[in-house]
């Protein structure tokens, strides 16, 4: 993991905040890391703990500048040499199946390199996990050698339900990204 370039997605799920120690764990390995925030995450965990852990800024915004002398959206596809998207909403998903870029993180996405791979870790309830239009979403990124999928575990859910939808442990994570790395 020394010197990898990982890209963290974070959207808009409860998960979010397992994303805050999955970045401290890849820091830990070597990796450079930095984040993309879905305006939702942002209502779970704040910009600015994962900025205190990677120590650079946290994309928010398409239209703020971080950086004047370069295009955002396009320098980060090009950095990233993995992009990590946990928690995965069924918005997410669905969006990039979809090619649609309307934030930050989607446009990112759309722009990455085609051998850039895109892992991501869906959580979400187990009724929109097992919906038939998720689903779809899922194989139809599946489909692409480019998109990796960690799906979900079964446990108890934030809705106090049980079933599908509970994301994996972050050790998990680390681990598929090491083998994809090495490929």
């Amino acid at each position: 993991m020394k010197n990898k370039k990982v890209l963290i997605g974070v959207t808009g799920g409860i998960a979010a905040y397992k994303t805050c120690s999955l970045v401290n764990m890849f820091s830990k390995e070597g990796a450079d890391v930095k984040v993309i925030m879905t305006h939702g995450a942002t209502k779970f965990v704040t910009p600015l703990t994962f900025q205190s852990l990677t120590n650079h800024p946290v994309y928010l915004d398409m239209w703020q500048t971080y950086n004047k002398e370069e295009v955002e959206h396009i320098s980060l596809a090009k950095w990233a040499d993995i992009v990590v998207i946990s928690p995965a909403t069924a918005n997410i998903i669905g969006k990039i199946a979809h090619g649609i870029a309307d934030n930050m993180l989607t446009t990112v996405v759309m722009a990455l390199p085609k051998e850039t791979p895109v892992l991501i870790v869906p959580a979400m309830n187990t009724n929109m996990w097992e919906n038939p239009i998720v689903q779809k979403n899922v194989k139809i990124l599946s489909e692409d050698k480019k998109y990796k999928f960690i799906n979900p575990r079964k446990g108890i859910l934030a809705c106090r339900d049980e079933g599908y939808g509970k994301i994996v442990d972050n050790e998990v994570i680390i681990e598929e990204v090491q083998k994809i790395l090495k490929k």
